[in-house]
């Protein structure tokens, strides 16, 4: 991803990449917070390296005529040490803001830096959420939250799986650290994505537990079969009948 000099292992390289992605990603989560961020992707092509920001405001990234891309591209360029051009950074809008777990918890987190109570901030989250089409949400809260003593609140609705393979694909999670006078909370949204044969707004594969009965193709009647003798004799041939 990063520019480096020289061959090196496949595991530095693992590593590498994995260290450019969370120091990335944790710059425009600071950076693009107020913008909806929603997640970052990183292509890497033979001429340069493409960096997709998927956030719900994309005019705000893009800034005035282009000029705040520019300067992130900028500033990616000279922290990674990527030749000039090597860099190229694109803004791309999320679908469903909805069915987005970092961006309904950047909005929960600023609803509650905003003031507003905590309960009413979570249910509207969900409400949110699950009229976007979402199969089910879950929404904890903890922190020091009215009182000294810290504690966790859960709100919860829908049908939500926490193991397996279907979990990898179809639960999208975000955690977010609100900075309040009391102390801070931590925020975490976790989101149960539809099934969706386009692979849009969700997966493509259906879940492991679901049983589709397919309707059984219309039967062919049967013939009996008609007993044969061989002792039976055999009737004589009609002779033909003269011209």
């Amino acid at each position: 991803m990063a520019a480096t000099t020289g061959v090196i292992s496949k595991k530095r390289k693992f590593i590498a990449d994995g260290l450019f992605y969370a120091e990335l990603n944790e710059l425009l989560t600071r950076e693009l917070a107020e913008d909806g961020y929603a997640g970052v992707e990183v292509r890497v092509t033979p001429l340069r390296t493409e960096i997709i920001i998927r956030a719900t405001r994309t005019q705000n990234v893009l800034g005035e005529k282009g000029q705040r891309i520019r300067e992130l591209t900028s500033v990616v360029q000279k922290r990674f040490h990527f030749q000039e051009g090597g860099v190229e950074l694109y803004a791309e809008r999320v679908a469903n803001r909805g069915l987005c777990a970092q961006a309904q918890a950047e909005s929960l987190k600023y609803k509650l830096i905003s003031g507003l109570a905590v309960r009413r901030a979570c249910y509207g989250v969900v409400r949110f959420v699950m009229e976007s089409g979402a199969k089910g949400v879950e929404v904890v809260v903890s922190g020091k939250l009215r009182a000294q003593r810290a504690k966790a609140m859960k709100f919860t609705d829908g049908y939500m799986i926490k193991t397996g393979q279907s979990k990898r694909e179809y639960v999208d999670s975000a955690v977010r650290h609100v900075l309040m006078r009391q102390g801070v909370l931590g925020v975490k949204v976790t989101i149960m994505l539809p099934q969706d044969s386009t692979g849009k707004i969700g997966p493509k594969n259906p879940l492991a537990d679901v049983v589709t009965i397919v309707e059984p193709k219309e039967e062919i009647p049967v013939v009996p079969p008609v007993d044969f003798d061989p002792t039976a004799a055999v009737p004589p041939a009609t002779a033909a009948a003269p011209f």
